[in-house]
């Protein structure tokens, strides 16, 4: 039993996972040289930071053939799990432009894969669902004129189609299981074995993985990335650092009739005000082009109602007025669901180790007041790509230059200015929030200081009132969790083996937070369990779509069988 801010209840780290990321998912011996893959660069991850390093690491290669014929056949290889790339990505998303200027700086903005750029915003405090108080003039972490509105799984299509053209060898469906490291270096990764049955078996169109040797290995794995987190506890990455924390957003895109003309962020309803609920998060509605609307809700993990579920709370946003004028009369057309970091600067670990660098989400390169993470991602991908390159050129291994780079760089400094921003909200949202506004006008200086993070799994957990407000699903406007799997065309197979690591008998609180917290219906309780004390949780892993909360709040994903997972397009 936990104790949090004078709250009794039950923290889900008291039920860790069995798992061991480093016994588990660090490989110490490598197959004989003629069963390896050997490759130059590997890249693990085909979003934005992944294919923007091998895109720029490919130009540099052009002007230096004699490198590129030393870094051998496969000079830069991409390992993307999904079906494609862009398949396991989602984001809001309003992308900064100066990321993609800096990759491709002869490509006009008008052949971006992008849906325009923002010509106005609006901000809500939302008192009710009929009642909201406009915010003028528009904060400034709110203010996108320039941005450009994307849809980041196309983003990473348009980005994989560029890497290929530039002679990138991109392996989809393909998962990096784990992370080979011999006499203290990373040497590469070994892929994911393909046709096992639900209890390990080898079926009969098994196939083994293999090792994929590298002279450098990238880490842009996205949200909790499991070799990333192999990687902090193998090199100590995070000595000195707070404890990263996650928030989980649900987004659906909507076919409307009316064109959307602005960019619409809102604070408050639905979620509760008062510190005891740690309740922190808000919602974004934007235009993609004429006929379309991305609509999401986005919730911070360290909530301590047990029955928060920020799918549901997403349906709940949808019965105001202010969103109902806008998507009355449309259809919906795409939903996904995604974690992202949260933990700010603060929570970076040490972005390279001996033969490795990481990059974008998975070091946590977000900024949560600006909510921007993709030109983060780009820009990391870069500076990778010109330190391995400058490395490997003068016959080196020593990427840790790469870790000066990114502080240096504009995420370094943006992330510094917002250092303190998530942690004041744990004191509710009126405190939290004008201590945030005093660190917004200052750029972080008051109030000072380091603020410390919690981990989110820390939380102690009570079952409280969020559920009595949802709506119920009428199938046409308000969606349930299981329909909307089934609209992120997730094709996990029905005899996979289960990816998820849990504790499966716990007490009833920590169940009823994984059941209500997952929008796509992965935990069960059975309905003959008892109404308090230990319970068996019921995984229908199958209808995962990876978004990696389980992660913050007390499990553990793991990479599934290649290809498994959903198929975003629009996302």
């Amino acid at each position: 039993m936990a104790q949090l801010n004078g709250r009794a209840g039950v923290a889900p780290s008291e039920f860790p996972p069995p798992v061991d990321s480093v016994g588990e998912f660090v490989k110490r011996e490598l197959d004989p040289e003629e069963e390896r893959i050997d490759v130059g660069v590997a890249i693990v991850g085909g979003g934005p930071a992944g294919l923007s390093c091998a895109i720029r690491l490919l130009q540099l290669l052009e002007g230096d053939p004699a490198l590129m014929e030393r870094l051998g056949e496969v000079p830069v290889a991409v390992v993307e799990k999904g079906k494609a790339c862009g398949a396991h990505n989602l984001s809001g998303a309003m992308m900064r432009p100066s990321g993609l200027k800096a990759l491709l700086p002869d490509v006009p903005e008008s052949e971006w894969p992008t849906h325009g750029t923002v010509a106005k915003d609006s901000v809500y405090w939302m008192l009710s669902p009929n009642a909201k108080l406009p915010l003028k003039p528009t904060p400034p972490p709110f203010r996108n004129h320039g941005n450009h509105m994307v849809s980041v799984a196309e983003l990473s299509r348009w980005l994989a189609a560029r890497a290929e053209e530039a002679g990138a060898y991109i392996l989809t469906e393909t998962t990096a299981h784990q992370l080979l490291v011999t006499d203290g270096a990373v040497r590469g990764i070994r892929s994911g074995d393909k046709g096992r049955g639900k209890e390990g078996e080898e079926l009969g169109n098994f196939e083994p993985g293999s090792d994929v040797t590298a002279r450098a290995t990238v880490l842009a794995e996205g949200t909790w990335g499991h070799l990333t987190g192999a990687a902090i506890r193998e090199f100590n990455l995070s000595a000195d650092r707070e404890p990263q924390v996650w928030a989980l957003g649900v987004k659906e895109v909507w076919q409307v009739s009316k064109p959307l003309d602005r960019v619409i962020h809102t604070l408050g309803w639905p979620l509760r005000y008062g510190a005891k609920w740690h309740e922190f998060g808000g919602s974004w509605i934007y235009p993609m082009g004429s006929d379309r609307v991305s609509i999401g809700f986005v919730v911070g993990l360290d909530y301590t109602d047990a029955t928060v579920s920020p799918h549901d709370l997403l349906q709940l946003f949808k019965t105001s007025k202010l969103v109902r004028g806008i998507l009355q009369g449309g259809k919906r057309v795409a939903w996904g669901a995604k974690a992202i970091p949260e933990g700010g600067y603060w929570a970076m670990p040490k972005p390279s180790a001996p033969g490795m660098v990481i990059c974008g989400d998975s070091a946590g390169m977000v900024n949560v007041p600006i909510l921007k993470g993709i030109h983060y991602a780009i820009h990391a991908g870069i500076m990778a790509a010109e330190t391995i390159f400058k490395v490997l050129k003068a016959g080196g291994s020593d990427l840790s230059e790469y870790d000066q780079r990114v502080e240096d760089s504009l995420i370094g400094k943006e992330l510094y200015q917002s250092r303190n921003m998530k942690q004041p909200f744990g004191r509710g949202f009126f405190v939290g929030g004008a201590i945030t506004n005093a660190m917004v006008v200052s750029k972080g200086r008051f109030p000072g200081g380091r603020w410390p993070n919690h981990r989110d799994a820390d939380s102690a957990m009570k079952l409280d009132g969020a559920r009595e407000a949802y709506p119920k699903p009428d199938g046409k406007y308000i969606f349930d969790k299981l329909s909307s799997v089934y609209v992120s065309g997730n094709a996990t197979r029905d005899d996979a083996p289960n990816h998820i690591r849990l504790r499966k008998n716990v007490p009833r609180e920590i169940a009823e937070t994984w059941r209500w917290m997952c929008p796509a219906g992965v935990y069960e309780i059975p309905e003959d369990a008892p109404a308090s004390g230990p319970v068996d949780v019921i995984v229908n892993y199958t209808n995962c779509v990876q978004c990696g909360a389980i992660t913050a709040k007390g499990g553990r994903l793991t990479p599934p069988e290649g290809g498994d997972g959903p198929l975003y397009t629009v996302t």
